[in-house]
């Protein structure tokens, strides 16, 4: 009986097996990272290649796919990368932030092994050490759903990845120079288009057609506007979430976030203008892409579409009408299931709130007056060695202390399987805009003066967008609900490039007692291990 026992169970096992495998499929990838001449701005640069291409090559995936990326640092300097939105459940060692991972030496590799589990959707990547991001090194990432999982808007005639941002002519190891001897950047030169200069980025589509947009602003600093000429955008899905679908003329993309839009063409045969301009500053930078019909004999002529009023309250009415379609299938964020986030009791309530200032004569930017500092090792790799005298789990407040801004690792602690409020607070005259690796959030409100808890009484507690990266306007709050269900080390960051390498930044220890697979797997067997972990 125990040996008919244990070779049914095997059996079962290995059928188990297979069909995970035949349902989560891996895909591989080889990426040579290098430098080479780019031309963003129409002025030769040296920038950063993956596999000679600039942007780099589009990961196109299926929920719940197995991506296991081999990438060789061709560079003169250690490298990273890192997935702007993929949750890497119970996965921080693979965050590609260098809290968590070593940086890849030069002329070494390191294959990193991701799972889009539960998860569809827009999203990008990127180079997160030394201020490489101002050099390239960024692409797209699409998660298609799976099939049979209904999709609610018809198939697209084609997908289109279109990366926008903000763009520097002067070489990124000289910015760098700039920021390490305590001194901030000028305004950004110009913007892009998937890289290249004003009308070289051509989209051509055949009348009639409906083609889906994913627009990523990959930029260091700046929200940005776009606008198809003569067209509208219908908005489907914002960083995994399907939304109620809306048109709009123009849509303000803040530095770090993803949209899809369906753009339907029906319109006469001609080329338009796709017009991206910087928003909220005195200088305005415009540059525009191409819309081509197929059989066009016209060329675009005369000025591209102007933006919209520069009224902060224009862009945070728009921000509103941002909400989750909840007829759509697919994977949803967490919490899920019989209840609805609404309705759960917050048991912490985390407010945030960035500063800037000069320490030892040097400018600086801070969360709640803490302006981190990298330690010596990966926090992550810290944690899970116990190595002692790298970080302390509180030692950055939960809320806004006044204190004069001060150097710090800061590390904020949390309990697995809670469920808390943030509030990011901006008394600045700039938008901010706030990512959280590793999560989605509910974005329950937005406001501009001064938050408290009464201003609960305003949230959106039904249908609130869930998304990973969110704006906060100048003088204002932004609230959002969050589900502690991912053990690891987070980091939670301003997307204004210069600001988080200068301090604005931390991470979110999300902490069980127990060790277990259930809850997080074990460290890569092909880890990187520098600092006090490589001993």
């Amino acid at each position: 009986m125990s040996q008919n026992y244990c070779l049914l169970s095997c059996i079962a096992l290995i059928s188990l097996l297979y069909f995970a495998a035949a349902d989560s499929p891996y895909r591989f990838f080889d990426w040579h990272v290098t430098y080479g001449h780019v031309y963003p701005l129409g002025v030769r640069q040296r920038g950063i290649l993956i596999n000679k291409q600039f942007p780099g090559p589009d990961i196109i995936s299926v929920t719940n796919d197995n991506l296991i990326i081999n990438v060789f640092n061709h560079l003169d300097e250690p490298f990273l990368i890192s997935w702007d939105g993929i949750q890497q459940r119970k996965n921080s060692f693979e965050d590609g932030v260098y809290g968590t991972t070593c940086p890849i030496p030069p002329g070494q590799n390191f294959t990193y092994k991701l799972q889009v589990k539960d998860q569809i959707g827009s999203y990008f990547y990127f180079p997160s050490t030394a201020f490489h991001k101002a050099a390239g090194g960024f692409g797209g990432i699409r998660v298609l759903s799976r099939p049979l999982i209904p999709v609610p808007f018809p198939p697209p005639a084609d997908d289109f990845t279109v990366l926008i941002g903000d763009w520097y002519k002067t070489n990124h190891k000289k910015l760098k120079t700039i920021l390490d001897n305590g001194k901030r950047l000028h305004f950004p030169d110009g913007v892009h288009i998937n890289g290249r200069r004003a009308n070289d980025a051509v989209f051509t589509v055949e009348k009639g057609k409906t083609y889906r947009f994913r627009i990523s602003n990959v930029g260091l600093q700046n929200t940005l506007n776009i606008r198809f000429q003569d067209h509208k955008m219908k908005l489907v899905e914002v960083e995994g979430t399907h939304t109620m679908q809306q048109l709009y003329s123009s849509l303000d993309i803040h530095v770090g976030q993803s949209y899809s839009v369906l753009v339907t063409a029906d319109q006469e045969v001609k080329d338009y203008y796709i017009a991206v301009s910087t928003r909220f500053n005195d200088v305005i930078h415009t540059t525009t892409g191409i819309l081509h019909y197929q059989g066009s004999n016209h060329a675009v002529s005369g000025p591209p579409p102007g933006g919209p009023t520069t009224e902060i309250g224009w862009s945070l009415a728009q921000a509103r009408t941002i909400r989750t379609n909840l007829t759509a299938s697919g994977p949803r964020p967490n919490p899920q299931g019989s209840y609805h986030y609404g309705e759960i009791p917050l048991s912490r309530t985390i407010r945030l709130m960035s500063s800037a200032a000069q320490v030892n004569e040097k400018q600086r930017y801070a969360v709640n007056s803490v302006s981190f500092v990298p330690a010596d090792t990966p926090l992550k790799l810290a944690d899970y060695f116990n190595i002692q005298g790298v970080f302390r789990a509180d030692s950055i407040p939960d809320h806004p202390t006044g204190k004069k801004m001060y150097l710090d690792t800061g590390v904020m602690g949390a309990d697995y399987r809670t469920f808390i409020e943030i509030v990011f607070e901006n008394k600045e005259n700039i938008v901010q805009t706030w990512h959280l690796d590793g999560y989605n959030f509910f974005v329950v409100g937005m406001d501009g003066g001064k938050w408290s808890a009464e201003k609960r009484g305003q949230y959106n507690l039904h249908d609130a967008i869930s998304r990973c990266t969110v704006q906060v306007y100048p003088r204002s709050w932004t609230a959002v609900y969050l589900s502690l269900d991912n053990v690891g080390m987070w980091n939670v960051r301003t997307q204004f490039w210069a600001r988080q390498y200068l301090g604005e930044q931390f991470y979110l220890r999300v902490y069980t007692p127990t060790r277990s697979l259930r809850d997080e797997y074990q460290i890569p067997d092909n880890a990187l291990l520098c600092g006090r972990a490589s001993k």
